[in-house]
């Protein structure tokens, strides 16, 4: 097993080659770190940045022991590679940060809900359902309209479907796939905020302002940030951050998504384990963004200061948008991040800009 801290020259692992390992690839070369990227696709965004890249589906066990090979501590970049593999590499001797128990509460919404209302984190109130006649039941006794999501995978609006009316939870179950799901009450909130935070391997924590984010189809679109807020809702979500990150004695950044209602008390929507969409304003807003900050705790350093120095807008660029680069670089106050995706998909996620303002 490692020793923390790790010197630079070390060599970090990273399960998932998309643009979240990508910066994370980058920030740990500002360090002086290496990063070996396990990836099933060879010309991944994270890869063509990375020292080595490992080819190889994140269950295949030669893949495995490859990065095992190199990697002195390993970290992943979405929540949904599999806990088989991450327990496979600490069999190895390959410490992964966040540990499998963030990967487990994350991974299932049921356990998510449950986890985060036992640690004083709350949440809308849910019901689990396995079977159609669960479903139309669950609906029924919350009372329509509620959100039916599948326990398990789905992002950016995946993976769920609004239930407007009791009796249509067994269509809808279908067109889910007829898979375990969970089904929540709506929040009447007034805003959709976030809060980024960190814990080190020493147990020190770090937050970053909130930022208050804009959907589109399930989709971010925009973050800003810092969020207009009192002091009173800051503290609130601060306060939200810290049991969570003591409960699953965390290590790494965490993404935690928020509903502020009108009468000032916050829920908590979801948490991601990880760096995440609504902390990309750090790169150009904060001291240290959230991508250092990741590789820091990771690695066994101390963390950075999460003091913000400007007021960013984050807009992400989606499908075609990308191609807007030449016009975006003429804009003074815009930082351009691009992921180096090959194809533009619409609603794909192709790079992010930052519109960079004074306090």
């Amino acid at each position: 097993m490692a020793e923390f801290p790790l010197p630079p020259g070390s060599i970090l692992g990273i399960l998932g080659g998309g643009q979240l390992g990508r910066m994370l690839a980058q920030a740990a070369a500002r360090l002086g770190f290496d990063v070996a990227v396990l990836e099933r696709d060879a010309d991944s965004p994270a890869g063509r940045v990375a020292a080595h890249t490992i080819v190889g589906p994140y269950t295949d066990d030669a893949a495995l022991r490859a990065l095992a090979a190199v990697a002195s501590v390993a970290t992943y970049e979405f929540e949904n590679v599999p806990a088989a593999s991450v327990l496979a590499l600490g069999a190895m001797g390959v410490e992964v940060a966040p540990g499998p128990e963030a990967l487990a509460v994350a991974q299932d919404r049921v356990a998510e809900k449950q986890f985060l209302n036992a640690n004083g984190a709350p949440t809308v109130a849910f019901q689990a359902a396995a079977t159609p006649e669960e479903a139309v039941a669950a609906a029924q006794a919350m009372g329509a309209p509620v959100l039916m999501k599948t326990r398990r995978e789905g992002y950016d609006g995946k993976g769920q479907r609004w239930v407007e009316h009791a009796a249509d939870a067994a269509r809808i179950f279908a067109e889910l796939g007829s898979v375990p799901v969970i089904l929540e009450a709506p929040a009447d909130f007034v805003r959709e905020l976030s809060i980024i935070a960190a814990r080190g391997r020493d147990g020190a924590t770090a937050v970053y302002p909130l930022a208050e984010n804009h959907h589109e189809g399930g989709i971010l679109r925009r973050s800003l940030a810092p969020a207009l807020v009192s002091p009173a809702l800051a503290d609130q979500a601060e306060r939200i951050a810290a049991r969570i990150l003591g409960g699953l004695g965390y290590v790494g950044v965490v993404g935690i998504e928020l509903f502020e209602l009108a009468d000032g008390r916050l829920l908590v929507n979801e948490i991601a384990p990880r760096v995440h969409n609504t902390g990309h304003w750090t790169q150009d807003g904060c001291e240290v963004d959230q991508f250092e900050q990741h590789i820091r705790a990771v690695a066994g350093w101390p963390l950075g200061p999460t003091t913000p120095h400007a007021r960013v807008e984050m807009l992400n660029l989606l499908g075609d948008e990308v191609d807007a680069w030449e016009r975006l670089s003429h804009e003074p106050d815009t930082r351009i991040h691009l992921y180096g995706k090959r194809d533009a998909k619409p609603g794909r996620k192709m790079g992010h800009v930052n519109r960079v303002k004074a306090l």
